[in-house]
Parts: C-alpha cells; sequence; structure tokens
C-alpha cells in the first residue's frame, strides 16, 4: 500500500474545493478594484471617520488602500484566515483519521514502522498544501496583472504570498500536534475552527492594542504586510518564531505518535 498516494487520493477533493475558494475570493475581492481605485479618495474619507482601533483590527492602511498592494493586503487577511483553516483541519485530520474511524489497530499491525506512517502522512499533507499554494499564486498574480492600473513590486507581491505558504505550514503543524494531544478526538472541523479564529481574534486584539508582545503568539501576525510591502522582506525575528513553533509541534506530534496507544472503540 502506498500510503503517500493513498493520502492524497482521500484528500484531493478537499483539496479542490480550498483551491477554488482561496482562488475565488482573490477574483472576487481583486475584480473589485479597478472601481475601488476610482472612487478611492471618497473611500478614504469614509475610513477617516472610523476608530484608528477598528482600522488596526481590520488590517487597513488607509494611505495605502488605492495601491494594488495595499488593496490586495487587506483581502490577503481573509485568504490568510481561510488557509490557516485548511491547514488546521488538514493536520489534524490526517493524522486522527485511523483513530475517528477504528481502524488504526488495522494500519499500525502492517509490516511497516509508525515513523514511516507518520512521515508519509506530513509528506501528503506538505504536497496538498504546496499545490494549493502554486494553484493559488497562480490565479492571483494572473488576476492582478489584469485589474492592474499601475505598476507594482512584484517581489513584495510574491513575498506576501509566501507569506500564506508558511502560514500554512505553522497551522499544520499546530493540527498535527493537536490530534496528537486530543486522542479521543471525534470532530476536527470544530476544534480546528476555534484554534483558528482565537488566533485571529488575538491577532485583531495585539494589532488593536499595539502591544508587540502579543504579535509573538498569533501566527496571523508574523508577516506584516505594510512591512513586507515596504521594506521587501520579513521580520526575521518572527520567521524564527514561527520555525520554533514548528519545531516543536513536529516533535510533540513523532514523540506522541511512536509511543500513543491503539484506541479501537
Amino acid at each position: 500500500m502506498n500510503m503517500y498516494l493513498y493520502e492524497l487520493r482521500m484528500n484531493r477533493k478537499s483539496a479542490f474545493i480550498w483551491m477554488a475558494a482561496l482562488a475565488g475570493i482573490a477574483g472576487l475581492f481583486m475584480s473589485m478594484y479597478p472601481t475601488f481605485a476610482e472612487g478611492a479618495e471618497q473611500f478614504k474619507e469614509v475610513l477617516r471617520t472610523m476608530p484608528e482601533e477598528v482600522l488596526q483590527a481590520l488590517g487597513l492602511q488607509i494611505d495605502s488602500m488605492a495601491t494594488l498592494l495595499g488593496f490586495y493586503s487587506y483581502l490577503f487577511l481573509y485568504v490568510l484566515l481561510c488557509g490557516a483553516i485548511q491547514a488546521i483541519h488538514l493536520g489534524a485530520s490526517i493524522v486522527s483519521k485511523e483513530t475517528r474511524e477504528k481502524t488504526a489497530d488495522f494500519l499500525l499491525a502492517k509490516p511497516v514502522t509508525r515513523s514511516k506512517i507518520i512521515g508519509m502522512k506530513a509528506l501528503a499533507a506538505l504536497t496538498i498544501l504546496l499545490i494549493t499554494n502554486v494553484v493559488y499564486f497562480g490565479a492571483a498574480a494572473l488576476i492582478a496583472e489584469t485589474v492592474q492600473r499601475e505598476s507594482f513590486s512584484y517581489s513584495a507581491f510574491v513575498l506576501i504570498n509566501l507569506s500564506l505558504l508558511f502560514t500554512q505550514l505553522i497551522f499544520l503543524a499546530v493540527g498535527f500536534a493537536a490530534a496528537m494531544l486530543l486522542p479521543r478526538l471525534r470532530t476536527v472541523l470544530p476544534m480546528s475552527l476555534g484554534v483558528v479564529f482565537a488566533f485571529f481574534m488575538l491577532s485583531a486584539v495585539g494589532a488593536t492594542t499595539g502591544d508587540s508582545k502579543l504579535r509573538y503568539l498569533t501566527p496571523f501576525q508574523y508577516f506584516d504586510r505594510a512591512y513586507i510591502v515596504q521594506h521587501k522582506e520579513y521580520e526575521l525575528e518572527f520567521v524564527v518564531t514561527g520555525v520554533i513553533v514548528i519545531a516543536v509541534c513536529a516533535l510533540i506530534t513523532v514523540i506522541r505518535y511512536l509511543k500513543r496507544d491503539v484506541h479501537v472503540s
């Protein structure tokens, strides 16, 4: 049994749905950009009447909203939100499926090591996320080229889009670890939504209060799009923080998976 291909087949339908959803979000929002750019000054006046805390929570930068990258940076927040849900749900479901479906004893009785099983599952999940990001980036780049009114920094555009993959890798690892720490997990979706929205709300609180320490606690704040547009690079300390989170979650996953008991009822 080629477990890697098996996991790809089992998750291909949901992967296609997520690809279409992410590309659809980008297409829907970006199709509004030409109209928005024409009335940008009026919209800016409306934004200036809103409390600063609300603007920060929504990730709105008034001065840059009229530019393609500024507009894209705003809509990308919701792409990240959906991408995080996809990743954590994929991570939690792919490693807990046999336990939830009461087939773990059958799988673990096969002449294959547990380390190989978890390795193949992780590789399949990574492949799905990579394909998702390639498809999304292709769609986003095509749409951006279609609606642009003036030239924009393509390097900043690429870095913003790569942050989707990096953020998804973090949430994938969190999903792996969560499934291992909750061995009796019956349904994955409520846990996935709860964790993602908790981090999302924490991100909004951090943006509203300006507390820089909160940025370290939520992956949604690791890749500041305004900083990326201005500096054409990531903030190293948050990249390192993300790598540490992935490493810790991966370690928890491997240790728990290799030692866990098989529950069949």
